[in-house]
């Protein structure tokens, strides 16, 4: 059973990446012990990240990050989209069996452009390579949350489209295995994005980060009335931080009133200092040793690049592409 999952190097790393993806990818790689395959999508980032300095950082810093919260080496491999060529053929080959219309109902690519965002063809052509990403490592599962199942589905029909048309059963169809985490709360209310600059970054400095959460946005409720919890954005991530004892705890609190909203926001700082405190130490120490992670990328690519050799040269034999072997070894 192989699972793979991407994340985009398009900015910091924040609570709702940890809550909505990361936190399941480091549970993942123990279930499931060198079948495990975590990319960094920087290839998916050119849409957005222009500056070439820019996306090497980010790169670097998603690495940094995925190790730091406990992603192993030794059981799952993490690398760099742009270190498996293969992907990029394989998108090409999928464009020419997929119609225009299916890109069209995207739903991402929908909501990118009523946003403002231009429509390049990268743009649209994102769940292409989306698919590609996926179908060259034969992957099972892939776990996403729910606003990407529409993705999965995508890839699921490109797959029967190639298979159908060169009447083989070379690329696998995947199934999403979805997140069952709460949607995260950014500062303002909204969900936690970076597009929406209401995040609480997983590596700033505890004084930075602990004015961020101070400063999430509440109601006018008065110190001494009870308070409705289901409403609240800080308890919203007091529950998706501490226990369940405490959070049965809090919830007595808020409804009995007498406390105000600054003792859960500081509860919600202290519990955020536990979770990620140890892994900031881990993050300074990976960082001062970048040969040491670059090693752990390579390593990584050379383990996934040699299922996407091996599936390749399957959809080559079956598309009638003839390259030259001592080109392509």
């Amino acid at each position: 059973m192989r699972v793979l999952s991407g994340i985009q190097p398009s900015g910091k790393l924040h609570l709702g990446n940890y809550l909505g993806a990361i936190r399941q990818h480091i549970e993942l790689q123990h279930e499931h012990p060198n079948d495990a395959l975590y990319f960094i999508a920087n290839y998916h980032s050119l849409t957005t990240v222009r500056d070439p300095e820019l996306l090497r950082q980010l790169t670097r810093d998603v690495a940094l990050d995925y190790l730091a919260l406990g992603l192993d080496p030794t059981k799952a491999m993490l690398f760099r989209q742009s270190d498996i060529p293969e992907v990029t053929e394989l998108a090409w080959i999928l464009a020419t069996v997929t119609g225009k219309g299916l890109l069209e109902r995207a739903h991402s690519y929908k909501d990118k452009i009523a946003r403002g965002i231009a429509p390049s063809m990268g743009l649209m052509s994102y769940p292409l390579l989306m698919a590609a990403d996926i179908l060259i490592y034969r992957s099972n599962l892939v776990p996403v949350g729910r606003d990407q199942v529409q993705h999965i589905e995508m890839t699921q029909d490109m797959a029967g489209y190639f298979n159908n048309t060169y009447k083989c059963d070379i690329l696998v169809r995947p199934e999403p295995r979805l997140n069952n985490a709460h949607v995260v709360p950014g500062i303002d209310g909204q969900k936690m994005s970076k597009s929406y600059g209401n995040t609480i970054d997983l590596f700033d400095a505890p004084k930075p980060t602990r004015k961020r959460i101070m400063s999430i946005k509440t109601d006018s409720t008065s110190v001494e009335d009870p308070k409705n919890p289901e409403s609240c954005n800080v308890f919203a991530l007091l529950r998706l931080l501490a226990s369940k004892d405490e959070i049965t705890e809090w919830e007595q609190r808020y409804r009995a009133g007498g406390m105000g909203y600054g003792d859960a926001k500081k509860r919600v700082a202290e519990l955020y200092e536990e979770t990620f405190g140890q892994a900031r130490d881990r993050r300074e120490k990976l960082a001062s040793d970048p040969d040491s992670v670059e090693d752990i990328l390579v390593e990584g690519a050379k383990r996934a690049r040699t299922i996407a050799r091996e599936v390749m040269h399957d959809v080559r034999n079956a598309c009638g592409l003839v390259i030259a072997p001592e080109l392509h070894p």
